[in-house]
């Protein structure tokens, strides 16, 4: 007879493997609004821009961001370029001051105060239709800015467009499995939840906004120092239409080592779970549809069943190696025909396979399908692999990390 936590440990693997339909099943039905276009777009109306690269210490990337906007296929009197130096102690300030004979860009100095606090400094300066920021670690493609643009101009009622980010550089092995996630996430399930309308985050990788969203809702908040995840809560609790551009690409470098990648997602969980405290009244609302009752729940449960499984499996493991010890200490080394590791957790039937199976399929499935969305091939990569097997090991350690944070109301480092 199965125990209570096996039949927990079935609840969350089912409902993991129904997540992934469902995204599967959405992208069945909208597959042919998903569009990816080779040649360059032409608007029938350029409205003007502000794209704000907010610094800190980031010498060895601001350049090569720069350039990549002086590079957007956009009419150059419509673009405004704000270079914002958040009170940095490297020379990241000579660096961006070099842009400001600039016809189009100006350049700022601050005391550090944290990203959100550059943000409004360029609101406060800007007076473009549009607004939108750019990380300093962040390429934009030559055309992404335009394709994100006729969003706006197909639809008025749209109040933000995010792009799909893309991981480069990817050297080392920690940063090829998260090139795959990316793809899986950042573009596959993204679109999905903008076909839904239940987008979560509008990230600071070139996400465009119509100026009317600061205008009524009030600027950036410090957010767990998750702006760009607390602005698209806001924007859903006032109803505000979020998109999701897939062939507009914006390229990011990631971390480089799995310490460095720890640090940052014990941010981002972080971020997540507070800002769904904040926000704790949407949850089950009808009236905030999918973003209500689909997203942050299935987020939330995803927290819990990856901290949940992950403790049960180290305690039976620990479990059996103590059996193990005390055994060897009463009857010596003994060999036997039978192991009873996989009795209490590692349950060997046909539906327990069946579901992993399905399971790793779908994410496997889900990273292919977000790599045809950017590049318009279907490819497999070594880079599925590199995820499933390092996100499966590390990521509980930076969860359970962020739910203690949480808990004990600590602030996670920015780095």
């Amino acid at each position: 007879m199965a125990s209570i936590g096996d039949v927990v440990f079935y609840i969350l693997v089912f409902l993991s493997v129904y997540v992934q339909v469902f995204f599967f099943v959405t992208f069945l039905e909208n597959r042919k609004k998903i569009i990816i276009r080779k040649g360059k777009v032409i608007l029938q109306h350029y409205s003007s821009v502000t794209i704000t690269v907010p610094c800190f210490n980031e010498e060895h990337t601001v350049e090569k961001t720069v350039h990549s906007l002086l590079n957007l296929n956009y009419p150059k009197d419509k673009l405004q370029i704000f270079l914002i130096d958040d009170g940095s102690t490297d020379n990241t300030p000579k660096i961006i001051n070099k842009f400001s004979n600039y016809s189009n860009i100006k350049v700022f100095h601050k005391k550090n105060g944290g990203k959100y606090t550059a943000l409004n400094l360029a609101l406060e300066n800007s007076q473009t239709d549009f607004f939108g920021g750019l990380d300093a670690d962040s390429m934009a493609d030559p055309e992404s800015l335009i394709r994100i643009m006729s969003y706006f101009e197909k639809d008025p009622a749209i109040m933000a467009v995010a792009p799909s980010i893309v991981a480069i550089n990817s050297k080392s092995i920690v940063q090829k499995a998260q090139k795959a996630e990316y793809e899986m996430v950042s573009v596959y399930v993204k679109k999905m939840l903008g076909f839904l309308g239940a987008i979560h985050v509008t990230p600071g990788p070139l996400t465009i906004f119509r100026r009317k969203v600061f205008r009524d809702l009030g600027p950036y908040r410090h957010a767990h120092n998750t702006e760009d995840m607390e602005i698209a809560y806001r924007m859903q609790k006032n109803h505000y239409k979020i998109e999701q551009c897939n062939d507009a690409i914006v390229y990011t470098n990631t971390p480089a080592t799995i310490v460095k990648l720890y640090k940052q997602r014990v941010r981002w969980i972080y971020g997540f779970m507070n800002n769904t405290l904040d926000y704790r009244k949407m949850l089950f609302k009808k009236q905030y549809g999918n973003f209500a009752f689909f997203t942050i729940p299935t987020s939330v449960v995803s927290i819990f069943a990856i901290c949940y499984l992950f403790a049960k499996m180290a305690y039976n493991i620990g479990n059996f190696l103590f059996s193990k010890i005390l055994q060897f200490k009463s009857l010596g080394f003994q060999t036997t025909s039978q192991s009873h590791f996989l009795d209490p957790f590692f349950i060997n039937t046909p539906f327990f396979i069946f579901l992993v199976f399905v399971s790793y399929f779908f994410v496997i499935l889900s990273i292919m399908i977000g790599k045809r969305m950017t590049e318009g091939k279907w490819k497999f990569s070594f880079n599925m692999i590199y995820f499933l097997v390092i996100f499966s090991i590390a990521s509980p350690f930076w969860l359970m990390k962020a739910v203690l944070n949480t808990v004990l109301q600590r602030r996670p480092a920015w780095r």
